[in-house]
């Protein structure tokens, strides 16, 4: 790919915008999680499973890296809510390793634990 291609594929702003400017306000996590079944939660743990909906596939027709690494985010977050957390704060690392692809209609199985027992209300760092 040309810079000129790549530079014009990442700037879709007149092709997209109308489009991108109508979605509603906080729709990414509905996007992702829409189609999630929870199989198991407890304390510190949560197991879940999603059928690979079409809309968050990526050009080759496989689960979109960013739709993991979302899935992994939300997934810790759950994790530590768990533990009588309401407000999970922010990501301060996420570091995902792609072993294979899942596609369109695929069953996953995503499980999130917490590495350690966390205190509600306290200023720690949660490890998942």
């Amino acid at each position: 790919m040309s810079l000129k291609s790549a530079k014009r594929f990442l700037e879709k702003e007149g092709q997209t915008a109308s489009l991108v400017d109508r979605l509603p306000s906080k729709f990414l996590e509905p996007l992702i999680l829409n189609g999630f079944r929870v199989d198991l939660i407890e304390p510190g743990r949560v197991v879940c499973s999603l059928k690979i909906p079409t809309r968050l596939l990526n050009s080759g027709n496989s689960l979109h890296g960013g739709a993991t690494a979302t899935l992994v985010d939300l997934m810790g977050s759950m994790a530590i809510s768990t533990l009588g957390f309401s407000y999970t704060g922010v990501s301060v690392e996420i570091n995902v390793s792609y072993l294979d692809a899942a596609y369109a209609d695929e069953d996953i199985e995503i499980e999130a634990r917490t590495l350690h027992n966390l205190i509600p209300k306290s200023n720690s760092l949660a490890i998942h």
